[in-house]
């Protein structure tokens, strides 16, 4: 698809900020946030000379990678896959190991700053508290809290997927005298060497802060309401000459991964669990075991997410070789019980390095917060709910407990419909969007690893850039043709929800409750917001309805001004 040649604004700018002298900058498109979503899209418009301009709350690049600063803070998607697909940038950089932590992420979004110079098409620190739509005029005006106004024709939501930190409710709070840290508000200065400290949480984040913690704290407490099914990690270091020889391999791997199902171009194993023998199944479970990373996951069984006796046999693998491990009796109970407390691959399972042989270290004990539930905090400490006569004395409490995902972020911008309705109101009974990247009511918007897409079960910079290609590549449709509106029915909404509530009716995705289907946030609906059928397929129908506009309202520049139709 081809674009229009810009058309220069009459705006004088300040290069480095975008900021006019005197009047509302033009843009041809906003971004919200700078990390891989943002950076993506603003690498796309670029090339398709298109004039685009970054907000970010934020000092620097990075998005999650900016804020997540925590002890162990590591990605779980594995190299050379989880980077952008951008040659002058990835043929100048080498990741250290096989899963980067958050200070090499960071040294990488520097790195692409310095090969792309996109650092003066950003505004940093600068957080937006305003979107609206002008309908005569068929712009988005954004405002920043620092003052800051800009219009643009189009805008790129890119404000994440886990990145508005959720903190309970507690009694006493104000009255502890301690320190209390939520993961994703960390100060890196902080040292718990040798302190008592207690982390409310066994999710993801709170396995890579407990495996560190551990290590150096006199005391930890973990408080879990149910354990996470950790896989092995197969963390490793690469050296230059290994990724060297591999980066020849890179466009042909970006590109069988965005043709895979999660981004990752592994080969599926279409075979039932019931229809081999159980030796085969056993040497078959350790091959994957072995391989680390998500293959215990992504090349499974075909019906382990369909059929609980299946879903089971690979349970059962799964606690036998964490409790040869994990070999304290009581502390196994808990985090690998012999009834299975929710299914597998049915919610984020982390991978860990060495979580369960810290668990056995003498200095961690574990709190089951169904039993013992938190009733308040104390001057000193946190006082338990059930047979425990007193309250426990710690130094600092680490909140590793989550985000509000996939909405937070955007329900806390002063997000307005075109009739002024806040996005937070339009979503009150539940997430409605069309292709998981635009929304009735909000024209010329798009979300990227958004809502109701493939987004919590693909790679990130996959599915990123594949929702990044389809906004950019509509942006530029729309200049070739002369049309100025692009807004998705709510016939269309609605059948999108419906598909894919049907995709995962059959499955034992709806028997487990997470950030994976909101229900994590008090109040929130709990309702699915996984495409489950993968990148591919994904790709394939959100272009094959964009292509043919087919479930939205364009709007077409005419002498009269825009004309709106089907």
């Amino acid at each position: 698809m081809a674009s229009i040649p810009l058309v220069p604004s009459a705006v004088k700018e300040t290069p480095t900020t975008g900021q006019s002298h005197g009047a509302t900058p033009d843009y041809d498109v906003i971004i919200i946030g700078a990390g891989f979503s943002g950076i993506s899209a603003l690498y796309r418009l670029r090339k398709e000379g298109l004039k685009a301009h970054i907000f970010e709350s934020g000092s620097d690049f990075g998005g999650v990678w900016y804020w997540n600063r925590y002890p162990g803070a590591r990605v779980d998607s594995e190299t050379p896959f989880y980077q952008l697909n951008i040659p002058e940038v990835y043929n100048t950089w080498s990741f250290s190991q096989r899963f980067p932590d958050h200070v090499e992420l960071r040294r990488y979004m520097a790195h692409i700053d310095k090969t792309l110079n996109i650092r003066p098409d950003v505004s940093f620190d600068t957080r937006v508290n305003g979107c609206t739509w002008d309908k005569e005029s068929a712009t988005w005006t954004v405002k920043t809290e620092t003052g800051a106004t800009a219009r643009a024709s189009f805008l790129i939501l890119a404000t994440g997927l886990l990145h508005k930190t959720h903190l309970p409710i507690w009694k006493g709070v104000d009255t502890y005298k301690g320190v209390i840290r939520h993961s994703g508000e960390w100060d890196e200065n902080t040292d718990m060497t040798g302190k008592k400290v207690a982390i409310i949480g066994a999710g993801a984040t709170a396995v890579q802060i407990t495996q560190e913690v551990a290590k150096t704290a006199s005391q930890l407490t973990v408080l879990m309401r149910r354990p996470s099914y950790c896989l092995p990690m197969g963390q490793r270091t690469w050296t230059k000459d290994e990724q060297d020889s591999i980066r020849a391999w890179y466009p042909a791997l970006f590109d069988a991964g965005r043709k895979s199902y999660v981004g990752f171009p592994t080969v599926r194993h279409d075979v039932r669990a019931q229809d081999v023998s159980p030796e085969e199944r056993e040497k078959y479970f350790e091959g994957l075991w072995n391989t680390g990373g998500f293959h215990f996951l992504l090349r499974n069984y075909n019906n382990v997410v369909l059929d609980p006796e299946a879903n089971k046999i690979v349970y059962d693998f799964w606690r036998k070789k964490v409790c040869e491990r994990l070999t304290d009796p009581e502390k196994a109970a808990l985090m690998a019980p012999e009834r299975m407390g929710y299914y597998m691959a049915t919610k984020r399972q982390p991978l860990e390095h060495d979580y369960y042989d810290v668990l056995n270290q003498p200095n961690v004990d574990i709190v089951d917060l169904n039993i013992y539930p938190i009733d308040s905090f104390t001057e000193t400490g946190l006082r338990l709910l059930g047979n425990e006569d007193a309250a426990r004395d710690y130094d600092y409490v680490i909140c590793a407990t989550g985000f509000d995902s996939f909405t937070g972020s955007l329900c806390n911008m002063g997000l307005t419909s075109a009739d002024g309705v806040d996005i937070k109101d339009v979503w009150k009974d539940g997430v409605r969007t069309y292709l998981g990247m635009m929304f009735h009511g909000f024209p010329n918007a798009f979300m990227v690893y958004s809502p109701q897409a493939p987004t919590a079960l693909s790679n990130g910079p996959t599915i990123i850039e594949c929702q990044c290609d389809l906004a950019i590549s509509t942006i530029t449709s729309m200049r070739a043709s002369g049309t100025r509106t692009i807004e998705p029915t709510q016939a269309a909404e609605d059948e999108w929800k419906n598909n894919m509530n049907a995709m995962v009716q059959h499955t034992l995705y709806p028997f487990t409750n997470s950030w994976w289907n909101t229900s994590n946030i008090p109040g929130k609906v709990a309702e699915n917001q996984n495409y489950i059928l993968g990148i591919e397929t994904y790709e394939r129908e959100c272009r094959e309805r964009f292509g043919a506009w087919r479930g939205f309202d364009v709007g077409m520049q005419t002498g009269r001004g825009v004309e709106v139709g089907s």
